[in-house]
């Protein structure tokens, strides 16, 4: 297990469960801060860590990973984790990354980032997707996703390893469409976090969602996803927890917006990375090679780059000439 935020601390505990886990933290420092703790304070407050899970800075560690390495790092920093660790991994083990990010100069999905720099069988390689909101994870309460992966038995094989009776998962062969529904609806999050700053009501923003779902299909239907996969875990299922949750990050920065602060003064008072930030460049440009509208993710962009009034988004956005409701799909 490679990165000790929220969600990787979380996913540690759920592997600890059949036995021995290592957690890799960024730097020595770190790593004995959460042994020093047995928790991890900083992303993960009030959860204990069992003895199974040990935490250190030592990448050489996931050597010893015979069956599942996890990489739980941000999406800007996937490349640089799999290359450190492209040494170690065996032929037979499955990578699984579980960031919802899309790579920003080359437009990669984190899987392609994976694959492009670790001397393995891509079929080996997948990905973790759908609403799943750390905190309520870790302290069991039910939540289900969906493993993304080309290869069944490969997603059945993470399935066995990560599931339980609070954390139900589901295999789907559609890695492109879970890939881009798990990255792809942050950026729905931060204008739905603007609605509810704004105080705009529940249909406001139930129609950001619903119009952001939209096209979100309609650029992952032109990468090549299947539609089916907007309608399940990876997409409806997590625009609507992070769209609406409290603890979403990219829900609060969308809040923050609202109230008037900068981006760039927001930043760096998130409690973890807000992915749906740094995403809105590179599904611009993707959106551009395939040629596929995205209104949504363009004001969002406007806002957090441009420096534009989160209510003047929102006003431009109603102000769009009328369309069909399923022009594009």
């Amino acid at each position: 297990m490679v990165g000790t935020g929220a969600w990787g601390t979380t996913l540690a505990l759920m592997l600890a469960r059949t036995g021995p886990v290592t957690l890799v933290a960024r730097s020595p420092e770190a790593a004995a801060v959460i042994n020093g703790a047995r928790e991890n304070v900083a992303h993960l407050p009030g959860v204990a860590l069992p003895e199974d899970v040990l935490v250190t800075a030592d990448e050489g560690r996931v050597a010893a990973a015979r069956e599942l390495i996890v990489l739980a790092v941000p999406a800007a920093h996937m490349r640089d984790a799999a290359i450190r660790i492209s040494s170690m991994v065996r032929p037979d083990t499955i990578i699984l990354s579980v960031a919802k990010g899309i790579e920003r100069d080359t437009l990669a999905r984190m899987t392609q980032v994976i694959t492009s720099e670790v001397p393995i069988d891509q079929g080996r390689v997948c990905a973790l997707s759908g609403p799943n909101l750390a905190s309520e994870v870790a302290r069991g309460l039910p939540a289900s996703a969906v493993v993304g992966a080309t290869d069944a038995d490969v997603g059945a094989q993470v399935v066995e390893l990560l599931s339980s009776r609070a954390f139900r998962l589901y295999r789907n062969r559609d890695l492109v469409g879970v890939e881009l529904a798990g990255a792809l609806k942050n950026i729905v999050a931060i204008a739905a976090g603007a609605a509810d700053g704004l105080q705009l009501g529940d249909n406001a923003k139930a129609a950001i969602v619903t119009r952001g779902l939209a096209e979100i299909t309609r650029l992952g239907v032109a990468a090549g996803a299947d539609p089916l996969t907007f309608a399940g875990l990876a997409g409806i299922g997590d625009i609507l927890a992070t769209c609406t949750s409290p603890l979403s990050r990219n829900h609060r920065l969308g809040m923050e917006l609202a109230a008037g602060r900068r981006w760039v003064d927001i930043e760096a008072s998130l409690p973890g990375v807000a992915e749906g930030a740094y995403t809105v460049q590179a599904a611009l440009a993707l959106a551009e090679r395939l040629g596929v509208d995205l209104p949504i993710t363009c004001e969002v962009h406007a806002a957090l780059y441009q420096d534009k009034p989160v209510q003047d988004s929102l006003r431009d956005l109603l102000s769009r000439s009328w369309k069909d409701e399923l022009a594009g799909l």
